[in-house]
């Protein structure tokens, strides 16, 4: 019989291993996201994206999906990123650093917007550009409405990713709109569909940025991937 030593232990696996974060992994998170944020690039072409400096994590999802309300609670920053009621309110690609460690990166909303058809066409390849040509860009949120779940156009995007190689992680949002018990039934749903895809990230984590749940448990995730800085230990 193996000694007691050796059996795994899930409550410290932690977030590398699969499990859930451990309470440094949680700090590590909360630390980062307490440094400055401030806006520093917009892109409406190629041309204009900035120059890759340190890793980047993009939030996509289909439009009013609450992309920027969970950037916005993310970092404490009510006025951080724009939010609206209008569906493609967010015509560019939007650039964020944070405590010079990680770049958080908001794209335009995928699928139905009140915009032009051609613009969202301008939209979409932008985007695609984006994806296919970034090797700064570390991972994707994939926004997915837990109301509704997976949709045409998250597919869609989902196999554009899988075929640039871009590692992706479905993360619910708006949770308080629907009975726990249906939440644990789309989570389960959402992670059941993404086994088929090579470069998505096993686990569906659930959020609700007016209740701010979930956020704490993102967050950390997010800081596994931002360069090394201070933890907010003792200063030396």
């Amino acid at each position: 019989m193996a000694p007691e030593d050796d059996a795994p232990d899930d409550a410290a696996a932690g977030l590398a291993d699969g499990g859930a974060p451990r309470p440094d992994e949680l700090e590590a998170g909360r630390w980062l996201f307490t440094g400055p944020c401030r806006f520093f690039a917009a892109a409406d072409s190629t041309q204009r994206l900035p120059v890759m400096r340190r890793p980047e994590v993009a939030f996509a999802g289909r439009s009013n999906v609450g992309k920027s309300s969970l950037v916005n609670a993310l970092t404490g920053r009510n006025g951080l990123a724009r939010t609206s009621n209008t569906p493609g309110r967010t015509q560019q690609i939007i650039f964020f650093d944070l405590a010079d460690r990680l770049t958080l990166v908001d794209l335009p909303g995928h699928g139905f917007a009140r915009a032009p058809r051609e613009l969202v066409r301008r939209w979409t390849e932008l985007v695609r550009a984006f994806l296919r040509g970034r090797p700064s860009l570390h991972r994707v949120c994939l926004l997915v409405d837990a109301r509704h779940g997976l949709k045409a156009n998250d597919r869609e995007m989902m196999q554009l990713m899988d075929e640039a190689a871009v590692n992706y992680q479905a993360v619910l949002t708006k949770c308080d709109k629907i009975r726990p018990g249906a939440v644990t039934e789309m989570r389960d749903h959402v992670a059941h569909e993404l086994k088929r895809h090579p470069a998505a990230h096993p686990t569906v984590l659930t959020t609700s940025a007016a209740k701010g749940d979930g956020i704490a448990e993102l967050r950390a995730a997010l800081a596994m991937l931002a360069d090394p800085g201070e933890t907010g230990g003792d200063e030396a």
